[in-house]
């Protein structure tokens, strides 16, 4: 990481230590646990706790905004505050790089859409991707500050909770290329009505030339956006029909070309889609394509399935709003299956004050569905229950609960786990077989 180490010594002239020819750097660390030799840590928060650890553990520079007075060591570089200084050496970073970075938000599908992208353009050039949920103020320079030096394409999750977050992350990262996937009811607690959700995400906008920018053109709020529109509807610039549903794979066309990937639904049909966009943005060829798309490394927890026993999971729990859980319900009922399909819903977190009608309408879809029966996990999935007396629903108290009524399902079953993050749903798959 030679460039990274030029910013350094740029940014720090002062360090005398920064210029000594031997210094390297072998990765970039938040997490005191991932410190090796040759580390760059940043101490954020309690992790200043650290830095005499990461000293010891042979880390060759540490950078920390409240580290202990009597800490004395040539490798340690004092600062004001850690997280804007990890900001400020990303985007002297990445203008450093000779690479073209995608930046991706909206409410729901930016991981995967992440995920295909990465699978595509990897055929290609060197792509490197978001890690994990690396997606915020912190996550994103952390991320840029990782890259290779002869990365040549960075696909980096930009996500929100509040207005002037994503201004910030694209002050950061500076995006070639931009993607909105949708503009959902995720963070209406915070942000009160879909119109400022638009607004939030579209803080992107303005820094993406109207010929690299991709957004999904059904949405209303999008429709109007100048930029490459994908959808359903002819009017779309990548015109998606002809999906059919398989359990392992789905196959979809884009303007009357065949593609495939190894998930489901009509909501990753698009995501896909984003990927073929940005695909022929980039001059890859069809071949390239088609193949990128099948090698994109899927982050777990997407509509991922799981076989344990007589029971194959169908995790969807990452996280949850409406209009995830319609699209989770929706692709989920549609699989042509012979075996009782059961839908795990937990309490979609995060809603303001309609959580409750949320949750019932949600409740109302899972009910109207294919799906044999429904259990619901959470506060607000129980109390939405009681407006509602049908024979497909059920609500438990405990994940153990749950394991223990789908034990008394006799045969195959394909079960479903949706809920927002912070119900963990996917605990139930390993509790299974300890009940």
């Amino acid at each position: 990481m030679k460039r990274l180490l030029e910013v350094l010594k740029s940014f720090f002239p002062q360090k005398e230590f920064l210029k000594n020819e031997n210094l390297e750097i072998s990765n970039v660390v938040m997490d005191s646990r991932k410190i090796e030799k040759n580390s760059l840590f940043f101490g954020i928060n309690s992790g200043n706790n650290y830095c005499e650890k990461a000293l010891e553990m042979g880390a060759s520079i540490v950078i920390g905004d409240n580290i202990r007075e009597d800490l004395n060591d040539p490798r340690i570089i004092r600062v004001e505050n850690t997280v804007e200084t990890m900001q400020k050496l990303a985007n002297l970073y990445r203008k450093k790089l000779n690479l073209k970075v995608i930046g991706i938000t909206g409410s729901n599908g930016k991981t995967t859409t992440k995920d295909l992208i990465t699978g595509v353009l990897s055929e290609k050039y060197k792509t490197e991707k978001t890690q994990g949920n690396y997606n915020n103020h912190i996550g994103l320079p952390y991320t840029i500050l990782s890259l290779d030096d002869d990365t040549e394409v960075a696909v980096l999750e930009m996500g929100m909770s509040s207005f002037g977050e994503i201004d910030l992350l694209c002050k950061i990262a500076q995006p070639d290329y931009g993607i909105i996937t949708n503009i959902g009811d995720s963070h209406l607690e915070y942000l009160k009505t879909r119109e400022n959700v638009f607004k939030a995400k579209g803080e992107m906008i303005p820094y993406i030339k109207k010929e690299n920018l991709y957004v999904y053109g059904d949405d209303p709020f999008l429709k109007d956006v100048l930029g490459n529109k994908v959808g359903f509807s002819k009017e779309n610039d990548f015109v998606i029909d002809d999906i059919i549903d398989h359990l392992e794979y789905t196959t979809f066309k884009v303007n009357n070309k065949e593609y495939k990937i190894t998930l489901n639904g009509r909501h990753n049909c698009i995501n896909g889609a984003m990927a073929v966009g940005l695909g022929k943005a980039f001059g890859l060829s069809e071949e390239e394509i088609k193949r990128g798309l099948l090698k994109g490394d899927i982050t777990p927890m997407r509509f991922e399935k799981i076989q344990k026993g007589d029971i194959l999971f169908i995790n969807d729990a990452y996280n949850a709003s409406p209009t995830s859980m319609s699209f989770s319900l929706e692709t989920f009922g549609n699989l042509n299956i012979p075996k009782m399909k059961i839908a795990i819903l937990g309490d979609m977190l995060e809603l303001g004050e309609r959580a409750l009608e949320f949750h019932r309408e949600i409740i109302e879809k899972a009910i109207g569905s294919n799906v044999d029966k429904i259990y619901l996990y959470g506060p607000l999935m129980s109390e939405a229950k009681k407006e509602f007396q049908n024979i497909k629903l059920r609500s438990f108290e405990s994940k153990k609960d749950i394991i223990s009524a789908l034990k008394e399902e006799k045969g195959e079953k394909l079960v479903l786990l949706k809920g927002s993050r912070g119900m963990k749903l996917e605990e139930i798959i390993g509790q299974k077989e300890q009940v």
